[in-house]
């Protein structure tokens, strides 16, 4: 069985699946991998029986997405400064009015900084889980990439829309297709999970649904996305150990190769150049085979990005329902509310997203609509 795998702040992802997911488990399956050399067997990722290997509790596909509570960042931080907590009735008024207000998440902001993973070092049980960790190149560590990544500027925009919405952690999986003649993993579509993350009880319907969207399309999952909504957007410690397992658990118990790619959106962070999210695609490498307990070496994936030429039907109708799944939400950024001196929130997001634009022009007119619902949403 599948154990469970750390998120962020109590969240949990678990995946029911054989195998050794132990830092020394990675480093027999990646030698088994090099031996077999730069294209080392294929894996069935078709999914062409009538019921998607994802759906089943015994495979290796798709993750429950269970919490033990919500992800609130500002709440979070108060605690683990050693601020005095408000009274309850203090603290109700409190979050309608400022908890998720950017302007002061601005002001509130404190910097994580980043280590190297050179300083980590082995295994400690006292180390802060939530310690963000720089990106190593596969040069820095006598490595080739051994993929190569395309991703849809449709992905792209659905993601970043999705982790503009809400001042808490969302996240999400993405499908595609791995080539394992050209070694290629192609990115074509990014499927939001509309459900709290505290929200066990939603998880297992979402997930059914994200499957089936997967298996009609005919693709296979091959990644997953989450926020880090004012933070940069780097792999925790958590991270890290979350994406070597998926890796592990997407291959399953078999010796072929797929890659799980991991990526990171940072909508809402100050350390961002210009208004533009930061977004992150990542990979995990084993530890050296010397030092088995050590953590897992995240590196940076070099990725294609692919203009495509219409935003598609299915990802505007994706916006329109994170509208309103989130319009409610106690943490719904408030996109009136001024990003900086002369851009208000919703014209960051505009902004960010028209990085994302498909090459057909109309796309500004459809948006709209869509961008006029979030006006409406306060």
């Amino acid at each position: 069985m599948g154990r469970s795998v750390g998120w962020r702040r109590g969240k949990f992802l678990t995946l029911q699946v054989p195998g050794p997911h132990t830092a020394s488990g990675w480093s027999t399956q990646l030698r088994s991998l090099d031996a077999a050399g730069p294209r080392c067997g294929t894996v069935d990722r078709n999914w062409s029986s009538t019921k998607p290997p994802g759906c089943t509790n015994t495979s290796p596909v798709l993750t429950c997405l269970v919490s033990e509570g919500e992800d609130d960042e500002i709440g979070d931080e108060d605690e683990e400064e050693g601020k005095t907590a408000l009274p309850t009735e203090d603290k109700i008024k409190k979050s309608k009015h400022e908890l998720h207000d950017i302007g002061l998440m601005q002001r509130r902001d404190r910097e994580r900084v980043p280590v190297r993973y050179c300083t980590l070092g082995t295994r400690d049980a006292a180390r802060d889980p939530h310690t963000l960790v720089e990106l190593s190149a596969f040069s820095a560590i006598n490595r080739f990439q051994p993929f190569n990544v395309a991703v849809s500027s449709n992905v792209l925009l659905l993601m970043d829309f999705h982790c503009h919405l809400t001042t808490s952690e969302v996240v999400g999986y993405l499908g595609g297709r791995w080539d394992t003649n050209t070694q290629l993993l192609t990115v074509l579509r990014a499927f939001p999970c509309r459900t709290r993350l505290a929200d066990k009880d939603a998880a297992p319907s979402v997930e059914e649904e994200i499957c089936q969207n997967l298996f009609m399309r005919g693709l296979s999952l091959v990644g997953w996305y989450h926020s880090h909504p004012r933070g940069p957007a780097l792999p925790s410690l958590q991270d890290i150990d979350s994406q070597m397992d998926h890796q592990l658990r997407l291959q399953g118990s078999s010796n072929g190769f797929q890659p799980c790619l991991g990526i990171i959106c940072g909508p809402y962070y100050h350390g961002n150049q210009g208004v533009a999210s930061t977004i992150t695609p990542f990979w995990v490498v084993p530890p050296p085979e010397q030092r088995p307990n050590d953590y897992g070496i995240p590196v940076a994936v070099e990725v294609t990005y692919v203009q495509d030429n219409f935003l598609t039907t299915d990802v505007l109708n994706e916006m329109m329902l994170l509208v309103e799944f989130y319009r409610s939400a106690p943490d719904l950024v408030h996109f009136s509310q001024m990003w900086s001196s002369n851009t208000s929130i919703l014209d960051k997001i505009k902004a960010s997203l028209s990085g994302h634009a498909p090459k057909d022009q109309a796309y500004a007119q459809i948006l709209e609509h869509v961008y006029n619902q979030l006006r409406n949403t306060r």
